[in-house]
């Protein structure tokens, strides 16, 4: 029998303790005759259960475990947000671009950092705050127009649904790459850029 989920609680007061992240309670999911809805009540909301509840919210992130415990004992649904441009920068691409470069990285013995993926089909690189910044000339020195790339930069003022929060009806954000005390130190955005980028026009060619 396996054992039961632990509490996004204990997931948060972990990000905060052992990764030194900063964290946001974001909205939940509520469920009306079995069908999954965002809380703050928009029908078409584009992140069910996974945005902030407030679009002030970069204030209100915390590094404080007594905080975490108070804001998640108030709401446990609450989705775990990580700020962006903090700690860490996200480079997001298409799961198939993602998974391409992640084997490619891993036979070249490319150093990595934590790497999430969501149930929409994205992955989420991280890598050392300041990255998201560069990302843009860092395209156009490898020869590529930033504006055709599937490649999102995510810095300062931007967040992440950290696992195991949910997203929508599809299922919830995971760790592709754990963090872990070896991945501890994060990489720059230019040791990941050239597969990244090749990965994203490879995969945007085989679509067609």
């Amino acid at each position: 029998m396996s054992a039961p989920p632990e509490p996004l609680l204990e997931h948060a007061v972990r990000y905060v303790k052992e990764r030194h992240w900063e964290v946001l309670p974001g909205t939940w999911l509520e469920f009306t005759g079995g069908v999954p809805r965002c809380s703050c009540g928009a029908n078409d909301c584009d992140a069910p259960g996974a945005h902030p509840a407030r679009s002030d919210w970069t204030p209100l992130a915390t590094g404080s475990t007594s905080t975490v415990r108070r804001l998640w004992t108030a709401e446990p649904r609450a989705a775990i947000l990580l700020p962006a441009g903090r700690t860490f920068d996200i480079l997001e691409v298409p799961e198939t671009a993602g998974c391409l470069a992640l084997a490619r990285m891993e036979r070249m013995g490319t150093t990595l950092g934590p790497v999430s993926g969501t149930p929409t089909g994205r992955m989420m690189f991280f890598v050392l705050a300041g990255g998201a910044a560069k990302t843009p000339a860092l395209l156009r020195q490898l020869g590529w127009s930033p504006a055709s790339m599937d490649l999102a930069a995510r810095g300062e003022g931007a967040y992440v649904a950290a696992p195991p929060t949910r997203i929508g009806p599809r299922g919830s954000a995971q760790w592709v790459r754990e963090p872990t005390t070896v991945n501890r130190w994060l990489p720059d955005a230019e040791e990941l850029m050239p597969i990244l980028a090749y990965a994203c026009a490879q995969d945007r060619r085989e679509r067609g």
